[in-house]
């Protein structure tokens, strides 16, 4: 597969670190013509209300909502605010993938960010992975097709709808592959190695 990483705002390149790991090529998806180079999308983190921007600026939401009906996508941080169906902010214009509702910044400012445990339940196998929030948000609603694969504090915090993934945390920073191979690669096996990976 050839993947797109949305490259208007975020830590795009860590994302191309993962993929590469994976053996799979990528490109830094900048204008909407591009997603017909690709068959994934990657929606990185970022700012939701500066990204809702950009977005609109390059007429993005119609092509990525078309992109989303036969193509995968994965979402972190504010890449799952995106892909959210309803957020708490009047700026942030999201795209409707996920049946989640998302209340944005709601684990704390930037001074906030953590890293913690969680256990990740995918494709009937479980591990526990290191997970870094940065000014994260929090899903307030889950539709009934929505699988949660992770909660933290008894609250879910990475879903799965059909064949896209969305998270509240950042696994390109703890070089945490198991999301992006389930996405793209077709292999939601959690490898034992990617337990053991922290900041």
């Amino acid at each position: 597969m050839n993947i797109g990483i949305l490259a208007l705002q975020g830590d795009v390149e860590k994302h191309g670190h993962v993929l590469s790991d994976l053996g799979l090529e990528y490109i830094f998806v900048r204008y909407p013509d591009e997603l017909n180079e690709v068959n994934g999308l990657i929606i990185p983190g970022g700012e939701s209300t500066t990204l809702t921007k950009l977005m609109n600026k390059s007429h993005f939401h119609k092509p990525i909502k078309k992109f989303a009906e036969k193509n995968p996508i994965l979402g972190t941080c504010a890449g799952m605010i995106m892909m959210s169906k309803n957020v708490n902010h009047p700026l942030v214009d999201p795209l409707g993938i996920i049946d989640v509702d998302v209340d944005r910044n709601a684990y704390g400012r930037q001074v906030h960010s953590f890293v913690d445990k969680l256990s990740v339940r995918l494709n009937g196998d479980s591990k526990t992975i290191a997970a870094t929030f940065i000014r994260a948000p929090k899903i307030t609603k889950i539709g009934k097709n929505v699988e949660i694969l992770a909660e933290f504090n008894n609250e879910p915090c990475a879903v799965k709808q059909g064949q896209h993934i969305a998270l509240s945390f950042h696994p390109e920073l703890n070089n945490i592959t198991l999301f992006h191979k389930a996405v793209f690669c077709n292999k939601g096996s959690i490898n034992k190695q990617e337990s053991s990976h922290a900041a």
